[in-house]
């Protein structure tokens, strides 16, 4: 889109983009915490927050800053996975749930849930970090597996890696489905409720343990950007640049399971962050994987709050209900209170 600009002019309005976003991410995090049943300006937040107390200050702290901030990692953490995985297969329609990870993890949810003696007491004894545990280690298991079938002699493949995790979700959707079979009522709306996933469970007690990996996971997928800029061209030619493909590869997908695996465990079967997100930075700066990689951490929480909060703006002008207002199918119900 920009590439008959010239390169200082491209790289100017790059930054200023990455400016612009490093703002708008902040102002997301506030407009998310402001709407709501109780409602609160999002230009009060700052001074009901230096004076720390008051019904306005238990509602930010206790309910709706835990759910935004855990709402701002999953989307930073979907998004740049999903555009490290549109560099690696250079296709802008591979998603983070291409290579089992959000598979695996709904698989370890519903053995969890399923199978597990007395799991749902149990979930509850252990304050809601089973699920998430159990969710976690599911998604990193299959995609370690998909892994072992990509690895031929000749290196993991790429083509080989894609078409293994099509049959792998395809594997997996079967087991899941099996155990719905097997579910009573209760473990099957428990199950539903998480494949549905939300925020409104998010708490800072929950939000904390997944930091590490979410850290990890950053540290890992946003230093290969210059080397997805390069796999543009081609495998061959990416090698001739000096590109360790095997080591791009191990760390994209390994980045991309640590990713989608602390999200999934944080907000349950949620993803389309990981496709929308890239698919919006493409659209308005060009398909500069590299740029793209970079600006994820800060587009992917504001496609959370932006289509969430539109809505509500909308109610409010218009006192209309839910159901009525014309932008109310951007996002699934579930995530319209769950701010609230």
């Amino acid at each position: 889109m920009l590439g008959f600009l010239p390169a200082a002019f491209r790289t100017h309005r790059y930054r200023v983009a990455l400016l612009a976003l490093l703002l708008l991410l902040p102002s997301s995090l506030f407009l998310g915490a402001g709407l709501g049943a109780y409602p609160i300006s999002p230009l009060e937040i700052p001074s009901i927050l230096l004076r720390g107390e008051g019904v306005e200050y238990q509602v930010l702290t206790v309910l709706r800053f835990p759910r935004v901030v855990t709402a701002a990692l999953v989307g930073a953490l979907l998004a740049t996975a999903g555009a490290v995985l549109q560099g690696l297969f250079r296709n802008p329609l591979v998603d983070p749930g291409l290579i089992g990870v959000s598979a695996g993890a709904a698989l370890g949810a519903s053995l969890f849930i399923v199978l597990l003696p007395g799991g749902l007491a149990l979930a509850q004894a252990l304050q809601a970090y089973g699920l998430p545990l159990f969710a976690f280690l599911g998604g990193l298991l299959t995609t370690w597996f998909l892994w072992r079938i990509a690895n031929t002699p000749a290196g993991v493949q790429v083509a080989v890696l894609l078409l293994g995790g099509i049959a792998l979700n395809a594997l997996v959707g079967a087991a899941i489905g099996f155990l719905i079979f097997l579910a009573d009522d209760e473990q099957l709306r428990s199950l539903t409720f998480w494949t549905l996933g939300g925020f409104t469970g998010a708490t800072w007690g929950l939000w904390v343990p997944a930091l590490p990996f979410a850290a990890m996971a950053f540290l890992l997928l946003l230093p290969l950007a210059r080397e997805l800029n390069a796999l543009a061209l081609g495998e061959r030619e990416a090698f001739h640049l000096g590109v360790h493909l095997e080591t791009l590869k191990r760390r994209a997908v390994a980045g991309t399971a640590l990713a989608v695996g602390a999200a999934v465990a944080l907000a349950g079967g949620v993803g389309f962050v990981g496709l929308v997100a890239p698919t919006f930075s493409a659209s308005w700066l060009g398909r500069t994987i590299g740029f793209s990689c970079l600006a994820q951490p800060f587009l992917g929480p504001a496609s959370w709050f932006w289509p969430i909060s539109w809505p509500a703006l909308w109610q409010r002008r218009r006192k209309c209900p839910w159901e009525w207002s014309p932008l109310s199918w951007v996002v699934p119900s579930s995530y319209t209170w769950s701010f609230v």
